[in-house]
């Protein structure tokens, strides 16, 4: 099974202009989000699928491999399905969204390995527990599945409801990585949006309103989302400090 990671890249970021070419502890988000995809050892091939020249020469000026896109997609998902039509030898591809610095390879690799274990599975997401504080934040999208691991539903708003709240009520955030059998994705990359996508404002819920079913992964990940500069700058702070903590053991162990 050949596996390409693609990394959606928009320069237009609403609330964040030139976003994947902001800087992350000395290097752009962009390279940020590849390096941590590259070190999956799963996928056959990263690439950064963007619609702006300048992402392209920096992606290249590191080293990975980018490819240009059409600026009229309206959404990741079109950007990748034209990435997918000219990769038709690749069986699986991973969606890594381009504003997730801290992705862990080993989800990456999970998400691969569902498809392997798997040959009817059509597309796979990832879930992680969520904060309190974030139960009532319609941009923490949630996610209920069922009792094998199967998407129920996504949505901005709270759920479960606690109506009768238990000592397990627990509730799920949805992180947005995906992944999709190739001849899936250029299906529902063609489908018209749905209703529920439409209300909700979730790709997602397109496919489960067409009868597919959704593998949800848990994973511990609590990842920093960049969508505006306050998030930019959260992350440098975290990113700076992890580093900072890897010279120092480094260090240490020199001084042994």
């Amino acid at each position: 099974m050949k596996i390409l990671c693609v990394i959606p890249a928009r320069y237009a970021s609403t609330r964040l202009p030139g976003k994947p070419l902001a800087m992350l502890a000395g290097k752009p988000m962009i390279q940020r989000v590849y390096e941590r995809a590259a070190q999956a050892l799963l996928p056959d091939e990263v690439l950064v699928a963007t619609d702006d020249e300048r992402i392209k020469e920096v992606v290249e000026g590191f080293g990975g491999k980018a490819m240009l896109t059409a600026a009229t997609h309206p959404s990741g998902t079109d950007r990748l399905a034209e990435v997918a039509l000219s990769y038709d030898k690749m069986d699986v591809i991973i969606n890594v969204q381009g504003d997730e610095p801290m992705i862990p390879p080993t989800l990456i690799d999970e998400l691969c390995k569902a498809f392997e274990e798997n040959p009817q599975l059509q597309m796979a997401t990832a879930k992680t527990l969520m904060q309190p504080k974030d139960y009532n934040n319609p941009n923490a999208v949630k996610v209920v599945t069922d009792q094998n691991g199967y998407a129920l539903y996504f949505s901005r708003s709270l759920m479960p409801y606690p109506r009768n709240r238990t000592e397990d009520y627990k509730v799920y955030k949805h992180i947005g990585i995906y992944a999709y059998r190739r001849d899936f994705l250029l299906k529902f990359a063609a489908l018209l949006p749905t209703t529920l996508e439409q209300i909700e404002g979730l790709e997602q819920l397109r496919a489960l309103e067409n009868g597919t079913r959704i593998k949800v992964l848990t994973t511990d990940f609590q990842g920093i989302g960049i969508d505006t500069q306050e998030d930019l700058d959260r992350a440098n702070a975290v990113l700076l400090a992890q580093e900072a903590a890897r010279k120092a053991a480094g260090e240490g162990a020199e001084k042994e």
